[in-house]
């Protein structure tokens, strides 16, 4: 193909999977805002559930997949970058935008039990067989049952934080005019149509190769980053990596812009928690998976990044700011080069 077709292909498919996610996110928010608003559930919860697991997907495809086909290594750094890049990146772009308040409940009990599951997989990660180089143990199916039963209990306090909230919304509502929201059909359509375009502007965005008219062409990001001549290694470190955070990155923002910081902060939160308990637990109940001294290393610096978030939290009246939000954002940007360093030892 010509190298100029090949190029417009690439650039027009990023441009399409890009406004795929901004408009499957304005629609997702509408629609879970709507919800939480019309069964009285407090938004914050709704960023923990429905909104996290829907951002979430990805990794869970990727992670899910690997285990299925018995190469299920991938699933830990896919789970610890990702968790990562939501903390890092989501939290300080959203900051950047609108102050980002963290709730008490947040401060108090979410971001401390997403540390505690950092914790325990790095707890779980030790613990059995160190087959290979760099292997310190090895993450095995009873974990992964103990992860979901976690994940299981995890549900449970949020259907109680739901009903909480329900109950002291109709305490303090006595006749006060209901804001308009969307009929609940209205707004499953958005939740499911705004969750489809963002899972198909995910892997527009990310790109890959396909067969057209018996050719294979290459699109999106990884096309244009072959062109510049990145290797696989550094694409899988980089753009794949990024890519299945993208949801929550582009999720999050839109929400913080349409002042839905608790949603904001909860589908942050949420998602480390969901891709700690539930897709590494499902990921390692369907097949054991090694745990490296890598592996170890970047959980250490999840917990760091999460200990920092939550000392952010702790001052201006619980906000992050802009500046913390850039303080964050630098953290990624020395992460990404200590991880290009392992990688390439330059």
């Amino acid at each position: 193909m010509n190298p100029v077709v090949s190029v417009l292909i690439a650039f027009a498919v990023l441009v399409a999977g890009f406004w795929l996610l901004v408009k499957g996110a304005d629609y997702f928010v509408d629609g879970a805002s709507a919800v939480a608003r019309r069964l009285s559930i407090p938004p914050l919860v709704v960023g923990l559930t429905i909104v996290s697991m829907g951002t979430s997907l990805p990794e869970l495809a990727v992670s899910v997949t690997a285990a299925l086909a018995g190469s299920n290594e991938v699933a830990v750094s896919n789970v610890t970058g990702s968790n990562i890049f939501n903390l890092m990146v989501v939290c300080g772009v959203s900051s950047l935008f609108l102050p980002m308040e963290v709730s008490p409940s947040t401060r108090k009990v979410e971001l401390p039990f997403s540390m505690a599951c950092a914790a325990l997989m790095a707890a779980f990660g030790v613990t059995g067989a160190a087959e290979g180089a760099g292997v310190v143990g090895t993450i095995g199916r009873w974990q992964g049952c103990a992860l979901l039963a976690l994940f299981a209990l995890f549900l449970a306090y949020t259907v109680r934080m739901a009903r909480k909230g329900r109950e002291e919304a109709e305490q303090t509502a006595d006749g006060a005019e209901e804001t308009e929201a969307l009929s609940i059909m209205r707004s499953i359509v958005c939740i499911v149509g705004g969750l489809a375009a963002i899972k198909f502007g995910g892997d527009f965005v990310v790109g890959g190769d396909a067969a057209v008219a018996g050719r294979e062409v290459s699109y999106g990001a990884v096309a244009i980053a072959r062109m510049l001549g990145m290797s696989e290694t550094l694409i899988g470190l980089t753009i794949i990596a990024v890519g299945t955070s993208l949801p929550e990155l582009v999720t999050s923002v839109v929400a913080a812009k349409k002042g839905e910081v608790d949603m904001a902060m909860g589908n942050v939160v949420g998602s480390n928690i969901f891709n700690i308990l539930f897709i590494l637990g499902t990921t390692t109940a369907i097949h054991p998976v090694s745990f490296t001294m890598e592996n170890l290393i970047d959980d250490g610096i999840l917990i760091a990044f999460s200990a920092l978030v939550w000392l952010f939290s702790a001052t201006d009246n619980g906000k992050l700011l802009k500046r913390e939000g850039v303080i964050m954002l630098a953290c990624y940007a020395g992460f990404i080069a200590y991880a290009i360093w392992r990688v390439y030892g330059v």
